[in-house]
């Protein structure tokens, strides 16, 4: 595969579709992270535990609600390599209507959707989702308020798999900035979990990222961060862990440099 290709296309391709339109507030990072614990291997011939990954995200505010997107390029030290990207656009009720939905904890409601497209070296059929796949969930989120975190999200979604029986999926976000001896941290991360399928055993997966601001060291916070991604993930890609003596249980922490622009 000519994944760096068509990483750099994929970014220049959604990065033209978001500042076509009228933003209210937009954020763009690189990160890079480097692991050595990662499971589902791309072939039964390979070890490709110790993986580099380059990520480049994209977040921002519109009239009409939000768009949070990414693309993961992932290398492994054994050559393999793969892309996965999602876009996830959230149609606001609460904008677009010009009322106010809140309720309790509950800031917005919106109508929200995610497309899944990956691109995997998996000659051994591994994934559980094929080599190349394009997903498409679709549902209702809500924008919580939650003392202390800038957003807190919660979103219910129908999935319609592109390579497997459909389910359902909850997906939950956070951020949680906070000090600590006179330094500035960011915690955020995401917890998804989906629903068995015909074909498919249910799956949790919890990453988070805890993060040290070292750009407000010299007057720049918010720009430069380094810290770690921890990642939790029982029985990754909906495989039962220990099913043909895969180990599909992933307890992984990566190292993290990301810098916003």
């Amino acid at each position: 595969m000519n994944l760096p290709k068509t990483l750099l296309f994929v970014v220049a391709g959604l990065t033209s579709l978001t500042t076509s339109a009228e933003m209210l507030w937009n954020d763009n990072s690189l990160s890079l992270l480097y692991g050595r614990d990662y499971k589902v291997h791309y072939s039964l011939e390979t070890d490709d535990s110790s993986r580099s990954v380059m990520t480049y995200e994209h977040v921002s505010g519109h009239g009409w609600g939000d768009l949070f997107m990414f693309a993961d390029y992932l290398t492994s030290d054994a050559g393999s390599d793969e892309l996965y990207t999602e876009v996830s656009p959230r149609l606001s009720f609460g904008k677009l209507g010009g009322r106010d939905l809140s309720f309790g904890p509950v800031k917005d409601v919106l109508a929200a959707g995610t497309l899944e497209i990956g691109n995997f070296d998996d000659p051994d059929s591994l994934t559980a989702t094929g080599p190349h796949f394009m997903n498409k969930l679709a549902g209702v989120g809500f924008d919580l308020a939650v003392p202390g975190f800038t957003f807190f999200q919660a979103n219910l979604y129908h999935r319609d798999n592109d390579d497997k029986a459909d389910n359902e999926q909850l997906t939950l976000a956070w951020g949680l900035p906070f000090a600590l001896g006179g330094e500035s941290f960011l915690y955020d991360g995401f917890l998804d979990w989906a629903s068995a399928s015909a074909d498919a055993h249910p799956s949790m997966n919890f990453t988070s990222q805890l993060k040290w601001d070292l750009g407000a060291r010299w007057g720049q916070p918010k720009a430069l961060y380094a810290g770690i991604e921890y990642v939790h993930w029982d029985d990754k890609f909906g495989i039962k862990d220990g099913t043909f003596g895969i180990d599909s249980n992933e307890r992984n922490v990566n190292l993290l440099v990301k810098y916003h622009f």
